[in-house]
């Protein structure tokens, strides 16, 4: 009989109680804090994940926006992408264990999936001490509490070429079914003299220009693409310490059929928690979801659409009552709502960067539509209109104009303080070519159109999923 290789986790009793009851409560509490700080929402098709790996008292609600996907898609295999933060790796680490042991007891490893892909470069097996650390087992007791059932295949990226980032994409692609999930471990920012990283001093502004600079980051891997996301790092110097493991997870999904959108499920730093930004670590927890994630139901649409109109023939104080409780509804979704007069456009407006609840934000942008766009008279008390509302995907950075798709894609520029949108359906229903649609978008955005030739501004592209009265 084969020895049964344990690695029991030092982290217990510093990093994380060592009480199984004591880090119970912790952990709960984290779950708990992240249902406060995001609502109970959680986006099915979850297919990989960005989550930090700060002890659970830092990052742990953060993290646990995570985990309650992960919970939610019942997953029975998770891949982690780690890294070392004490060895230098050569490829990918595969370490010879069969459990990882916590206070909450033994989490079991895939052996056979991590020897299948130990037999092929750029990964390769070693022993436990050459690659085990925090960066993957602080996740453990995330797991072991919210899919206690699944086995794990830890992997510690280190340096890779190009054609071996694409090799091991291509192995991880094979992994990936409805119950396997993608983990890469990451904290953003480390910022402060302790990191040598002080690219703007520690004032009152400094939680504002960290947030900036890790949502730019963040939008880079939105793009799904390894090159644009290390040009974001180059650029900023940002002291991004999972970039290995982030740009595989990028190169494994960009292959992916469909179409991919990132989400950002919540962020926060340790100077916030600490309120102390001299030394700061941020966190981010983002998901990895298709287009199909993003579309609502019959039911909701209903609903959307009967909250609007309710809101236009409202005379008190009355509130819409029609609105389902515990629905997709209360995600925070980036929407448009239009209103037509016998085909006519009779007023737009949406929100698009900062997303509220769609159940919030429909009825304040069908009254901003109808008496608050400039480009029109306010609609009539009396005046027929039909309502439009359009629930847009989370925005994907493009490097190249040359990746949108004219009416399947709309696009969103950004250059500075200026912003342009467009919806799909203004290049079809203006039979507009690429070209036209990008001169039309530089023009609402107010900036030159040599910027898609420049490349100084963000060229973003998203997917719409409109619907009409009249259509359900």
């Amino acid at each position: 009989m084969s020895t049964v290789l344990t690695h029991y986790s030092p982290l217990a009793g510093s990093w994380y109680p060592s009480g199984a009851t004591e880090l119970k409560r912790l952990l709960s509490a984290t779950l708990e804090n992240s249902v406060d700080r995001t609502g109970r929402f959680v986006r099915p098709g979850g297919l990989a994940f960005l989550v930090p790996h700060a002890a659970p008292a830092y990052s742990g609600a953060v993290a646990a926006s995570v985990y309650r996907h992960v919970q939610a898609a019942g997953a029975t295999r998770v891949v982690i992408l780690g890294f070392s933060h004490r060895h230098s790796i050569q490829g990918i680490a595969v370490p010879r264990i069969d459990l990882i042991e916590t206070p909450l007891g033994s989490m079991r490893i895939d052996r056979e999936t991590a020897g299948s892909l130990a037999a092929s470069a750029p990964f390769h097996s070693v022993a436990e001490q050459a690659a085990c650390d925090h960066s993957v087992e602080i996740q453990i007791p995330f797991l072991q509490t919210c899919v206690p059932g699944a086995t794990l295949v830890p992997l510690y990226v280190g340096i890779l070429t190009g054609e071996q980032r694409r090799a091991a994409a291509q192995a991880l692609r094979g992994l990936l079914d409805s119950r396997t999930v993608l983990i890469a471990s990451t904290d953003l920012t480390h910022y402060g003299r302790s990191f040598e990283y002080l690219p703007f001093p520690c004032d009152g502004s400094t939680p504002e220009r960290l947030r900036s600079l890790d949502s730019a980051v963040l939008a880079a891997a939105g793009s799904l693409d390894p090159a644009l996301f290390g040009d974001e790092l180059s650029r900023t110097g940002a002291t991004v310490c999972g970039a290995g493991p982030v740009r595989l997870l990028l190169e494994t999904l960009r292959a992916l059929p469909g179409e991919v959108f990132q989400e950002t499920l919540d962020y926060d730093t340790s100077g916030a928690v600490s309120r102390d930004y001299e030394h700061s670590v941020s966190y981010g927890a983002v998901g990895y979801f298709p287009s199909a994630a993003y579309q609502l139901d019959a039911a909701d649409r209903a609903a959307l659409l009967a909250a609007a109109r309710f809101t236009l023939r409202r005379t008190g104080t009355e509130r819409f009552a029609g609105m389902p409780a515990e629905s997709a509804l209360s995600q925070r979704g980036r929407v448009f709502v239009s209103l037509y007069a016998q085909g006519t456009l009779r007023g737009c407006t949406g929100r698009f960067e900062h997303p509220l609840a769609l159940a919030e934000s429909v009825p304040q942008l069908t009254l901003a539509a109808a008496y608050e766009d400039r480009r029109f008279a306010p609609v009539a008390p009396d005046e027929e209109v039909e309502i439009e509302i359009h629930v847009l995907t989370p925005p994907k950075r493009i490097a190249d104009p040359l990746h949108l798709r004219t009416g399947e894609h709309g696009a969103f520029l950004k250059l500075g303080v200026h912003r342009g949108l467009l919806l799909p359906a203004v290049a079809t229903s203006n039979n507009l070519s690429r070209q036209q649609f990008l001169r039309a978008l530089a023009q609402k955005a107010g900036v030159p159109e040599t910027v898609y030739a420049t490349g100084a501004g963000e060229l973003s592209v998203f997917c719409d999923q409109s619907f009409r009265e009249g259509d359900l």
